[in-house]
């Protein structure tokens, strides 16, 4: 799927489809944030969550005191709906708008995040292009944790093909720039009642970088 294309789908799905009912809703992402604390991450760290959206985990980071957050997505309305619910927090957050398989960030960050955006990059240039940048684009000694449906996990989201992942592929994809530090598999259960079976992984960048 084009870029145009991709943008116009998701502006859809936000636009006609709540919250609280879209398969991905987190109340408490606990998983995301288990990451965020093992790690020992600063309040000052630059963290950016990719696919955000208008979930939960910037509410969250928020309140915990983050200084320095920055939420992209692919859909504007996505992002306007996450601002319009935190209101004046929002002014806190920097959006962006863009889409995560041509995303050229213009800062580097300590802490970035992922969770259910990389599995919808199904074509290998936009992979490597996504790898490329999360190279080039956080700080020797920083985060990189990715979420993405496992090879028990469902073959589709919101009606759009994904590419599934294992603890051993995920590895095998970003061990030439990152060290990881943990695995874990994972199972969300959706607003619907469905499970969901996730991956999620963390992974350093080297000091010597």
């Amino acid at each position: 799927m084009e870029n145009t294309d991709r943008h116009r789908y998701w502006e859809n799905i936000y636009q006609t489809k709540p919250l609280h009912e879209s398969g991905w809703y987190q109340p408490v992402p606990l998983t995301s944030l288990s990451f965020l604390k093992e790690n020992n991450i600063p309040l000052t760290a630059n963290i950016i969550d990719i696919g955000g959206g208008d979930s939960y985990f910037v509410d969250h980071l928020l309140d915990m005191g983050y200084l320095h957050i920055t939420v992209l997505d692919i859909s504007e309305s996505a992002l306007g709906r996450a601002r319009e619910r935190l209101g004046m927090k929002a002014s806190q957050v920097k959006w962006i708008p863009a889409d995560a398989a041509t995303f050229k960030p213009s800062e580097k960050y300590d802490f970035w995040h992922d969770r259910a955006a990389f599995h919808f990059l199904t074509e290998d240039h936009d992979v490597a292009h996504y790898i490329e940048t999360v190279r080039q684009s956080i700080n020797p000694g920083g985060i990189l944790v990715i979420g993405t449906f496992s090879e028990n996990g469902p073959k589709k989201c919101s009606g759009l093909e994904i590419r599934q992942y294992s603890i051993s592929s995920m590895t095998i994809l970003l061990k030439q720039f990152f060290e990881k530090i943990k695995c874990i598999i994972v199972d969300h259960n959706t607003p619907s009642n469905k499970v969901q079976n996730y991956v999620f992984c963390s992974f350093r960048k080297p000091i010597s970088s």
